[in-house]
């Protein structure tokens, strides 16, 4: 009989789970389960973006694209981001498409990681991060930021994480799970930690659209001389509604994105064909309309972000005001549990499914996440529900 354990990577064989897919595989089990915990728009697809990747199909392109992605798509990514955070890159060698920004973090992450190498990871965070980084032999080292700051990421807590081994920082802001946003000021505090150290910056921007209270998103990589040392990786997932597309893009130093370059080239190819030409009509009509459809998908965002922030401050849950993405990460530790017991007893006695704290990292520990990509009937529904719990369990 064959031994698996001795065959299998041990870094690949011994990675945990993902903590929102292990929960939502035992709520997916519950008949008539009420769910906040997907981090994924209710939004369909607008129709005319739709409409390009039918009509791609129906004109016969259904072929690999060059590798890198459509070069008339990495074009319009360089209008975008000249525009959007004023920073241009060249679309012949400083853009790659992929395959979803998940699959830009990874290849960013293989071709700046050697082993041993330690890449900081402000926590919470977005569950794949800290595998992803091991998967390349490298180690991934936690900063656990705090309620207390926002959640956001301050020079404190970044320097004194920093050793000889340190090679990197992964920023993600707008922050999956929390909602926190770092604005220009906060960047600018850790700029010269980052420069002094000589760190290279992974910058997870795919919710660097949907910001709230009429802040304007800032990018690391407009900063000071930050563009040559900032890997930028965003997509069309969030705020164009195209999460099953399955499309990202990667923006960097050309010498960056060459070595990305060929790790794409041999492990996907090119992204879907289908996918870049409904995404080039995504982004060529928003460009044109002044981002019509996204910011009235904003619009039903904002509405519910207040909704739940009022429902959670009258049952007397802490939480502070998320200024970005689609999720609130309220604190629990007043009813004497942490946020896995919380979610589970939630779960158990109300049929509604939220995410515990703890799967973003030991910093979310007494926290859970609540998605608002929902219907504002599914918000109420589940809000009436987790009240009632409250009110049982308080007595």
């Amino acid at each position: 009989m064959i031994d698996y354990n001795s065959i299998l990577n041990p870094v690949a064989r011994d990675i945990k789970p993902s903590g929102i897919r292990k929960f939502f595989g035992i709520a997916a089990t519950r008949k008539d389960c009420l769910s906040l915990g997907v981090g994924e728009p209710d939004f369909s697809t607008p129709t005319i973006f739709s409409q390009a990747g039918i009509k791609s199909i129906n004109a016969g392109k259904t072929h690999y694209t060059a590798n890198a992605g459509l070069l008339e798509l990495r074009d319009l990514i360089s209008k975008y981001t000249k525009q959007f955070i004023g920073v241009e890159y060249d679309p012949e060698d400083e853009i790659l498409i992929t395959v979803g920004a998940s699959e830009g973090i990874d290849a960013a992450l293989r071709a700046v990681c050697a082993p041993g190498d330690e890449i900081l990871i402000p926590e919470p965070c977005f569950v794949c991060y800290a595998p992803l980084v091991s998967l390349c032999g490298a180690i991934p080292v936690p900063i656990e930021c705090t309620i207390d700051d926002e959640f956001k990421l301050t020079p404190t807590l970044l320097e004194e994480k920093i050793t000889d081994k340190t090679k990197g920082l992964l920023l993600a802001y707008p922050n999956n799970p929390t909602g926190a946003v770092m604005e220009e000021n906060d960047l600018k505090k850790i700029v010269p930690i980052i420069e002094k150290h000589n760190l290279i910056v992974f910058s997870d921007e795919i919710y660097g659209e949907l910001v709230y209270d009429g802040l304007k998103f800032t990018s690391i990589a407009s900063i000071g001389d930050m563009r040559e040392r900032t890997i930028v990786i965003s997509g069309f997932s969030k705020y164009f509604a195209m999460t099953g597309w399955r499309l990202g893009y990667v923006c960097a130093p050309r010498q960056i994105i060459e070595v990305m370059h060929k790790i794409h080239q041999y492990s996907v190819m090119c992204a879907s064909t289908v996918a870049q030409y409904t995404a080039y009509e995504a982004l060529n009509t928003s460009l044109k309309n002044g981002f019509k459809e996204v910011h009235e998908m904003m619009l039903v965002y904002d509405t519910r972000r207040k909704y739940i922030l009022k429902r959670l401050n009258e049952m007397g849950l802490d939480c502070f005001t998320p200024r970005g993405a689609f999720y609130v990460f309220p604190s629990v530790k007043s009813t004497g549990m942490d946020g896995e017991e919380f979610a589970y007893a939630l779960l158990d006695a109300k049929n509604v499914a939220v995410v515990p704290g703890g799967a973003f990292g030991a910093s979310g520990k007494d926290f859970i996440r609540i998605s608002y990509a929902y219907s504002l009937d599914v918000i109420e529904k589940a809000f009436d529900l987790i009240e009632e719990f409250l009110r049982e369990i308080r007595g």
